[in-house]
């Protein structure tokens, strides 16, 4: 042959079809759908982290946000407020246009021209009695009722009430946190101690704490100022004291709480990891153990903020607390022992009153919403 066909040429090339066989159509292509996006759980799902949920399960309540209002209120009216004040802590009002009205009663027993006393129709002395009043320039504006000036008025010492208790939220607030704060460190230390390592030195920090818890505050309390001023202390150096005695008084409850926890937490599978990596005590301690505890340590500091409160104030009602120059909620109710004070001056102590209402009750709605949003079976 001639012409050769070569393997695999066949089938290669097609010959061009005549011109009068009509073309195939095309085939028009199917439409293209977009390829579907895998979505894994983690992409519909948005994991939170502990603190989220805690965060989430406070803020559902009520009476926790109304208790964060009312401290936030608290701490911005008592620090920031007295920057707007014309008046200080310490200013006595000297300019003062109000009169001293001073009234005494005379008996005047009139007499006939003989000098004989005049008798009424029982024959005893007719007896008249005369009110001279005598007005003065007021030299302090002592006692003003509320005015645009005074906005509650002010003492009877001239000073103005509103920036008094502005100036007495800073002492009640800062002595509270402070001694809460200091309880807790001391209630951390001792309670970690006993619940970790238990058997004697369980049994000698649980006695010490009972000793403590039986120790009656309020007369302690007294019997200590009676000292302090028998010895000469500076009243402007009584806080000092006050918080350090507050302090040791107050920390058993947190020691309780600490030891508690500790006990149920020390077995645990963590613990036992740690104890076979060779962790120092303090670390296994204050590192694994106590942060541990923390939720019901912020629970508990929360709610003795406003027991530290209510004693300051009733310290500052005795005379133990701030000495008078200096304001506080509670010495201001001090005035209350003045009938005349208590009936006709509601502007001296009804005020610092409601601000410790409030502050106390900031603080338990607070602390209740933490214990709801710490615990894992709330369902709030």
């Amino acid at each position: 042959m001639e012409e050769e066909i070569k393997a695999g040429e066949i089938g290669n090339e097609l010959p061009p079809l005549p011109e009068d066989v009509p073309q195939p159509l095309p085939v028009p292509e199917p439409p293209h759908e977009p390829e579907e996006e895998t979505l894994s759980l983690a992409d519909n799902v948005r994991s939170l982290t502990p603190m989220q949920l805690v965060a989430k399960r406070f803020f559902r309540s009520k009476l926790s946000i109304i208790g964060l209002c009312i401290i936030v209120f608290m701490f911005l009216f008592c620090w920031i407020g007295p920057l707007f004040s014309p008046y200080g802590e310490e200013t006595i009002d000297y300019e003062t246009d109000r009169m001293n009205i001073t009234v005494t009663a005379i008996e005047v027993a009139p007499k006939d021209d003989l000098g004989n006393p005049l008798l009424d129709e029982n024959g005893d002395p007719i007896v008249y009695t005369v009110y001279r009043v005598q007005k003065s320039q007021m030299a302090v504006d002592i006692l003003a009722p509320a005015s645009g000036e005074h906005w509650f008025g002010t003492d009877k010492s001239g000073y103005d009430v509103f920036t008094r208790i502005m100036y007495g939220g800073r002492v009640s607030l800062t002595l509270s946190l402070i001694v809460v704060i200091l309880e807790t460190v001391l209630g951390i230390i001792f309670g970690g101690l006993a619940g970790y390592f238990g058997k004697w030195v369980d049994t000698l920090v649980m006695r010490i704490v009972d000793i403590f818890s039986c120790i009656p505050s309020l007369p302690l309390m007294l019997i200590i100022g009676s000292v302090l001023d028998g010895v000469g202390v500076d009243p402007n150096d009584r806080i000092y004291f006050m918080m350090i005695f507050l302090t040791f008084l107050g920390w058993t409850g947190i020691a309780r709480i600490v030891r508690g926890q500790i006990l149920s937490l020390r077995e645990q599978e963590f613990m036992v990891s740690a104890t076979a990596r060779g962790l120092s005590t303090p670390r296994k301690i204050f590192r694994h153990l106590v942060p541990n505890v923390m939720p019901q340590l912020i629970v508990s500091m929360t709610l003795g903020l406003g027991s530290v409160i209510l004693m300051e104030a009733s310290l500052s009602y005795l005379g133990l607390g701030v000495p008078l120059t200096k304001a506080s909620w509670g010495g201001m109710i001090n005035d209350v022992k003045d009938p005349m004070v208590l009936q006709n001056y509601l502007n001296l102590w009804v005020p610092p009153g409601i601000c410790i209402v409030l502050a106390v009750l900031g603080f338990n709605f607070i602390g209740d919403g933490l214990r709801d949003a710490f615990d894992p079976k709330s369902k709030r």
